[in-house]
């Protein structure tokens, strides 16, 4: 096996300069009381060398901030992308998406990210990773932030998300205010944080109104149309089918709203729907849909605001962070019809 190169220490960069190591950290440190031409020399031998600053901080920066992301056919992705573009803008750096299949952020993505580009950073994006991956990113001095992961192999990770167990209970608590007890909920992957926290946020809400909790009106999707669609049809196919379905995204009520249609039953005369995310098409759905809002936008802006403090130096107040959810309602709701 190839021994792997040694990292450059202080000590060669002073050397190669022909300056003391305590010249080196007053260029490091940004010092002006080192001579110009000194200043350059030292400069150039850290970015030839690549060198790492204590903390694994680069000595150069790319100007490259790199968005891994499962897929842009969503609008929610969309608007995640929106808000890190922003603030990314208003730094001056650029954004490079990079797209990983099956939510999987596989080792050659790491591979391309810090050696094609050689990026600063990643803002990783409900996708997997493991600890090794981690640790690849820090020896390549790139920082990391997480939106929405998928699990936390590490609890210091810096993460972004909304208040999902809280937006679930919300969720429901409306349905059951508006007379409903048959209470569908759908799911996104079952393995995902978001998922589980929503779904243990509509079993609070049935626990708390002492309605008995029916596993048979538990379905997980993919948080897509299709993914909604299969699942909404299996609810109503129950012999006791549920009167409300809430769904774990906003695209998923809209493939309920679809099987509702092939059923021959109205929303939301014969079946209430509530999403979750209130993407912009949400008021312009027949009939405009109830959903929970998370704040995606800012979550991908708050999200490069970690980064870059990272990138600074800055210390994190949490590494964990959750904007908070709101529930729009709209004309997807109302009381269930007398049963006939």
């Amino acid at each position: 096996m190839s021994e792997q190169p040694a990292r450059p220490t202080l000590a060669l960069i002073a050397s190669e300069a022909g300056v003391s190591q305590a010249t080196v950290s007053k260029v490091l440190n940004g010092r002006t009381d080192v001579a110009a031409a000194t200043r350059e020399r030292v400069a150039d031998l850290l970015r030839t060398h690549n060198y790492l600053a204590p903390g694994g901080r680069r000595a150069r920066r790319s100007g490259l901030v790199d968005l891994v992301i499962g897929g842009l056919d969503s609008p929610w992705a969309v608007e995640i992308l929106r808000g890190v573009e922003a603030e990314c803008a208003e730094r001056g750096v650029g954004t490079v998406v990079s797209l990983v299949r099956d939510d999987d952020a596989r080792p050659s993505s790491w591979t391309s990210l810090t050696t094609m580009h050689d990026s600063d950073g990643v803002i990783l994006v409900t996708s997997r990773m493991t600890s090794q991956q981690r640790q690849q990113l820090e020896r390549a001095g790139v920082a990391l932030v997480v939106i929405d992961p998928v699990d936390m192999p590490d609890t210091d990770l810096a993460s972004v998300g909304a208040t999902n167990w809280a937006g679930g209970l919300a969720a429901t608590e409306h349905l059951i205010s508006l007379g409903h007890r048959r209470i569908g909920v759908i799911g996104g992957p079952r393995e995902m944080l978001c998922t589980q926290a929503r779904i243990d946020g509509y079993r609070a809400a049935l626990e708390r109104a002492g309605i008995e909790f029916d596993r048979r009106l538990i379905r997980y999707g993919d948080f897509r149309h299709e993914g909604g669609f299969t699942a909404s049809r299996e609810l109503l196919g129950l012999e006791e089918r549920p009167t409300s379905i809430f769904a774990g995204s906003d695209q998923q009520a809209m493939g309920a709203y679809e099987a509702a249609r092939q059923a021959d039953l109205q929303v939301p005369r014969d079946l209430s729907v509530v999403g979750f995310d209130d993407l912009p098409l949400c008021q312009w759905l027949s009939p405009p849909l109830t959903t929970v809002r998370q704040p995606l936008e800012e979550m991908g802006r708050l999200a490069a605001r970690a980064l870059f403090s990272q990138l600074d130096g800055e210390p994190l107040v949490s590494p964990r962070v959750e904007l908070a959810t709101e529930l729009r309602v709209r004309l997807s709701t109302a009381p269930p019809r007398p049963a006939a």
